[in-house]
């Protein structure tokens, strides 16, 4: 027999951190770097990670400040944050706590003394209070596992969610040089994160570059006609607004006024919905923004004020009714949508009133020169997103530096292509209306010139007697209005203040005929509402058969939940209950199988989900109790064929089972005994086998040949649930194959 397995101490940091994910998260597998810059902070380097918003930045330092002696400590902008993920912690089994504003005077001291006492795993704190000459005393005089500085775009006055404060955290690398610091954030350009490894002192730091791609949302642009209209038909065509199981969602506005204005609007309507932005009090903030993290189906109206930080997993749509100024907002905001993986939607309408606004906006603002043409830039690549008649998804990551290489087949123009057409000539005829008229009428007029329509105040000015006068009556009004407004996107046209236009220089050359120029036609973008109807139906996250399961599951957690006074998603994620649904477990090794579902949350839940699942079922039967047949377990007699292998010769079974190296032939009668229990396993709990454990667990105990259960611990897809689970009975299952 081989020597026993080495100690959980003595395994290897990718080892450690894989059992610390399944046993206090419940998540089967890292996902992309995830482990990669784990493994990296564990082992006390520096990190500069980019993930997009959903892609689980948080768990690259929660999980390492588990593994390193001490408390991880964050820095965080939003008490909200730190408030929602010490919520989560907690559930999980994880000493976190947080010191910000809202702490009386002994509730901060209480944590003051559990850090030094070394009783804490995380604390979160904001920068300004981590720069209190106090705070910096107290961490010089608690052990510090790492330093995460979170949202680190904020150091710089090139991002978009510029703050001071966070450039002074330079104190850190002076004070703390020895202590792994990581940085992370959903969007930086490269000037962003040029700042952050100057501030940070991030030079030598490895760059964890994830995708940006989401493709569980479905990006959608639309033209504004009448928008608070248009998102009353968009959330109750979609996303079952007014209805038991509506979903949660924001809506995003450029100015206090048309927040509060739409938020009434929705009441109105019967959706459930309430405002937030800054010009409302810190309570009326508050409430808002714990009304929606804890209710289920809310809807909140904000302005950008709202959102950074939010961790509610289970927004399925974010609308913006207005322009966002810049790609990086846009996407930093559009990813608050299904960050649980879910079909979700990105939904905007805009029209030329928000081109000129954003342009006239930027214009007027007292930032330096170098900063507005960085911005204006900014603003002309999400104007090409808005305009473009390719997919939308590789328009945006492109502007990341990723190439997606086939359209997504998930955006409006994969799924309703529009069409791009030679417009030369119009562009012509509305620059030369424009220059005519004095580069200072506003669209409405020159379509009017263009269209021939002698109003009072054509004749008035002369402009009926104006060579363009009449020329563009070929096209409608609307026609008209595209044109203009694709000018104005591309920079043909400019905008003043009052939203007359002008042409600018780049014009001349489209004027003189030396360019030519494609436009997008509109009309196949404003679909009837029949027509939306039969394309776009309600996504929902479960087959119909089951939806009364979930929903009973999603009942139960608000109730948990208020009952805790935590958000629901804290519970359980939509995702969870959703595999939960599908699985249907009877018994708690089972149910552990479920991402998501970790030991803490198992012992504290796992009796109440059973008896929800349970109770359903009775139900659906007509009351009679007989169990329902799984998907897994209809999928049972698939593994048969394995099963048939398992008790072939090692040589044959090596060769035949992926995940069995050749070089090493483990025991034919193991390899058998341990294949026909995962199969009585994965019977007894409804799972499938590999479930149970994987190829390379079984290699692994047919090749080593433990007797204890320490023996099994460090084994490769045998973490501590499963061992708990399933221990003694592979130990026996081993000892009868080799001891008869």
């Amino acid at each position: 027999m081989s020597s026993p397995a080495p100690s959980p101490s003595a395994l290897p940091t990718a080892d450690r951190a894989l059992n610390v994910l399944q046993r206090v998260w419940g998540y089967p597998a890292f996902r992309g770097v995830q482990g990669e810059i784990i493994e990296q902070v564990v082992e006390g380097g520096n990190a500069l990670v980019l993930m997009p918003t959903g892609g689980g930045k948080s768990l690259c330092y929660q999980l390492p400040s588990l593994l390193r002696q001490g408390v991880g400590v964050v820095v965080s902008p939003l008490i909200a944050l730190m408030k929602d993920q010490v919520d989560t912690l907690r559930q999980n089994g994880v000493r976190a706590a947080y010191l910000n504003s809202t702490l009386t005077a002994p509730e901060a001291r209480a944590v003051e003394d559990a850090l030094q006492r070394g009783e804490l795993d995380l604390l979160y704190v904001a920068p300004e209070r981590l720069l209190l000459p106090r705070t910096l005393d107290l961490l010089g005089s608690a052990p510090v596992a790492l330093f995460a500085i979170d949202e680190a775009h904020c150091v710089s006055q090139w991002g978009h969610d510029f703050r001071p404060e966070y450039q002074q955290l330079g104190v850190l690398p002076q004070r703390f040089p020895h202590i792994p610091r990581v940085a992370l954030t959903a969007t930086a350009d490269d000037r962003t994160r040029a700042d952050m490894k100057s501030v940070l002192h991030l030079h030598d730091a490895p760059e964890f570059i994830s995708s940006f791609d989401r493709p569980n949302i479905q990006y959608r642009v639309m033209l504004k006609s009448s928008p608070k209209t248009q998102l009353v038909e968009f959330i109750r065509e979609e996303h079952g607004a007014g209805s038991a199981g509506g979903d949660a969602g924001i809506v995003y506005c450029l100015s206090r006024k048309s927040v509060e204005d739409t938020a009434k609007w929705l009441q109105a309507q019967g959706i459930a919905a309430v405002a937030y932005h800054a010009g409302l009090s810190p309570r009326e903030r508050s409430h808002a923004q714990e009304r929606f993290l804890n209710e289920e189906g809310l809807i909140v109206v904000a302005t950008v004020a709202f959102g950074m930080g939010i961790d509610k997993p289970n927004v399925r749509f974010v609308a913006h009714l207005d322009l966002p100024k810049s790609m990086e907002g846009y996407y930093q905001e559009t990813g608050r949508a299904g960050r649980d993986g879910l079909p979700s939607t990105a939904w905007m309408v805009y029209g030329l009133s928000d081109v000129v606004n954003v342009r006239r906006m930027l214009a007027q603002s007292d930032a330096p020169e170098d900063v507005k043409r960085v911005e204006s830039a900014k603003l002309d690549a999400l104007l090409t997103y808005c305009e473009t008649a390719a997919c939308r998804r590789q328009t945006l990551l492109s502007y990341f530096g990723e190439t997606l290489r086939e359209p997504c087949g998930n955006c409006d123009t994969c799924l309703t292509p529009p069409q791009a057409r030679d417009m030369t000539r119009e562009a012509q005829m509305a620059l030369s209306a424009v220059v005519r008229t004095g580069n200072r009428f506003g669209a409405a007029h020159i379509t009017d010139v263009l269209l021939g329509k002698e109003t009072e105040r054509i004749v008035a000015l002369g402009h009926h007697q104006l060579p363009t006068f009449g020329v563009g009556t070929a096209h409608d009004d609307r026609t008209w209005r595209s044109v203009l407004r694709q000018l104005v996107s591309l920079g043909y046209l400019a905008a003043d203040d009052h939203y007359g236009l002008n042409a600018t220089p780049k014009s001349r050359a489209l004027l003189k005929g030396e360019t030519r120029l494609q436009l997008r036609e509109d009309a196949l973008i404003a679909q009837t509402s029949t027509r939306k109807k039969e394309k776009r139906s309600r996504q929902a996250p479960v087959d119909a058969q089951d939806a009364p399961l979930f929903e009973a599951l999603r009942q139960w957690r608000l109730e948990r939940a208020r009952s805790l006074a935590v958000p629901p998603y804290v519970i359980f994620s939509d995702a969870t209950l959703k595999t939960i649904t599908e699985l249907k477990p009877s018994s708690h090794a089972s149910l552990g199988t479920v991402s998501g579902v970790g030991q803490r949350k198992l012992a504290d839940y796992g009796d109440e989900v059973l008896q929800v699942v349970r109770d359903n079922a009775t139900l659906r039967d007509g009351g009679r109790g007989a169990r329902l047949e799984t998907p897994q377990e209809r999928g049972l007699q698939n593994n048969q064929t394995i099963l048939g292998l398992l008790k072939k010769s090692s040589a044959q079974a090596t060769a035949l089972l992926p995940g069995l190296p050749e070089q090493v032939a483990p025991d034919a009668e193991v390899v058998a005994a341990l294949g026909a229990l995962r199969q009585e396993l994965a019977r007894e709990e409804e799972v499938s086998a590999f479930v149970v454990y994987p190829n390379a667990a079984l290699n692994a105990l047919a090749t080593r040949q433990p007797r204890t259960l320490d023996d099994l611990r460090g084994m490769p897809g045998l973490g501590e649930k499963r061992i708990q689970a399933y221990g003694e009975r592979i130990l026996d299952a081993i000892a009868t194959a080799l001891d008869g």
